[in-house]
């Protein structure tokens, strides 16, 4: 099968990619992967506003991925990734980008393309509201959320949520997130 998970990331290159992983999710690789961007955007002597969006950003992006991804299909190529997710982040001009990867069985993809459109079609103070409603009134599911990270991620960065999905199989499609972070500061 000629999928590639890694393709949309090359269509999507620009900046400097300052952490790329792969593979399974686990809260280990959650720690490591903040330790390190976190050790990276201090040494880098980012302002410390941005510093603390992207990092606040990039946990929700985590958390999405670990709670919420769909087991990888029998035929991918990594079987020993109980959640298969993809990273990257990147620094750009004006602040930075963080992709995030993973499958999605075709019969959820309608439910989070509405929720995702739901958000960007709401202004910034509809989703300061809805983030409000949903920590007031939602329960907190089985996957660890009430709903939030999408919201979340939104309220935080002020941008669109861009996304793609992109078909692996008649089953599943990988979904592609990809946020920018502005570096207000500037």
């Amino acid at each position: 099968m000629g999928f590639d998970v890694e393709s949309y990331l090359s269509e999507h290159s620009n900046g400097d990619v300052i952490l790329y992983y792969k593979g399974n999710i686990d809260s280990d690789v959650i720690n490591h992967v903040l330790d390190t961007v976190e050790d990276k955007l201090v040494a880098g002597n980012e302002h410390p506003k941005l510093r603390k969006k992207v990092y606040n950003v990039l946990v929700e992006s985590l958390q999405n991925l670990y709670h919420h991804v769909d087991r990888v299909p029998g035929d991918f190529e990594d079987q020993s990734s109980e959640r298969y997710g993809l990273l990257q982040i990147r620094k750009i001009e004006d602040g930075y980008k963080i992709i995030t990867g993973n499958f999605i069985r075709k019969d959820n993809i309608e439910r989070l393309e509405e929720k995702i459109k739901r958000i960007n079609r709401s202004s910034q103070e509809e989703i300061k509201e809805l983030y409000k409603f949903i920590l007031n009134h939602q329960r907190i599911t089985n996957k660890g959320g009430g709903g939030l990270g999408l919201v979340d991620i939104a309220r935080k960065t002020g941008n669109k949520l861009e996304y793609a999905f992109r078909e692996y199989n008649t089953d599943y499609s990988f979904f592609y997130l990809d946020i920018h972070v502005n570096d207000n500061e500037k």
